[in-house]
């Protein structure tokens, strides 16, 4: 009786599902795959790689000839393109130096994408590494490991990279130092986590009595099971680190100028909130879509690989 109230109900089911029609499998398809934001993320990807082919404009103002150097102050302060002054020439609006600010924003793209994905890839690598260790060996070595991670906790970043601006001078290369060297202990905490676990799974126990090395152990048999883990945790610290280096640039410690950073640009149109706001308008925009955008993949992701977390659809 049980089986056929299951199965009537499962044909029910199925016929709902088809007179729902093609709008219904649309619905389930967006649900399903994160489509918004790839598509948010592949039109950025398309700005960064693409910036100096869609736009012919200098972006950072220093360009050598004269002429067009004239022609750029000229437009300082232009309206977007929909303002009854504006014009097709800034679809965005202009600085207060006449720099487009479509182009600024494509170029701090690159920019932004570029610093992400150093950073991030230098510290999943070493927090990775890092968390294996402490989580395979324990006794002394993890001790060290997890109080050097309690050390960079403890410490403020922000007022880290001020002293340290203040002491050095202003620099890409530096901010990217700074934030590896910050970055890497959320990766080596939640690895170690799982290390701890999956040292005492019955596979790896078996390649441990069959002679297995402890470097092959790790590779073979305890990182393919937290490289999910890792991956979610890349898209997931994305938009801090891209915040983070908005607020640094914003307060003039992060990327130097005239480099079009997005942070950079926030902070150029501060002082023309009430007469030109687009000019910190468009680049918070741009920050907000891109953060949101890898918040709502990472969810996605995590979602997906983590099967006490994956949710039916």
């Amino acid at each position: 009786m049980t089986t056929r109230v299951t199965t009537d109900q499962g044909v029910r089911f199925r016929n709902l599902e088809s007179r729902r029609g093609l709008g219904w499998a649309v619905y389930r398809f967006i649900r399903e795959w994160p489509l918004i934001p790839l598509a948010i993320l592949v039109l950025f990807l398309v700005f960064a790689i693409f910036a100096d082919v869609i736009s012919g404009y200098d972006s950072t103002g220093n360009d050598p000839d004269p002429d067009r150097t004239a022609s750029q102050l000229h437009d300082r302060l232009a309206p977007p393109m929909w303002y009854p002054e504006g014009s097709s020439a800034h679809l965005l609006g202009a600085d207060a130096l006449g720099r487009d600010i479509m182009t600024r924003i494509m170029h701090g793209t690159r920019i932004s994408l570029m610093f992400v994905g150093i950073v991030l890839s230098a510290g999943a690598v070493a927090g990775t590494s890092l968390g294996l260790i402490s989580g395979w060996y324990g006794g002394v070595v993890d001790e060290v490991i997890q109080r050097a991670i309690e050390l960079l906790i403890a410490l403020p970043f922000i007022l880290v990279a001020l002293v340290v601006v203040i002491v050095w001078s202003q620099s890409l290369q530096l901010i990217i130092i700074l934030l590896v060297i910050f970055s890497w202990g959320g990766f080596a905490r939640q690895v170690r986590a799982e290390t701890l676990q999956l040292r005492n799974m019955d596979y790896v126990s078996l390649a441990r009595v069959a002679g297995a090395s402890t470097p092959r152990l790790l590779s073979r048999h305890v990182f393919p099971g937290v490289i999910n883990t890792v991956m979610v945790l890349i898209s997931l610290n994305v938009g801090g680190l891209i915040i983070t280096e908005s607020i640094l640039s914003y307060l003039g410690v992060g990327i130097p100028p005239p480099t079009p950073a997005w942070g950079v640009m926030v902070n150029d149109g501060k002082n023309y909130l009430t007469d030109a706001p687009w000019i910190s308008l468009f680049p918070a925009l741009a920050i907000t879509l891109t953060v949101m955008a890898f918040n709502f993949l990472g969810d996605w992701l995590r979602d997906r690989f983590d099967p006490r977390l994956r949710q039916l659809i």
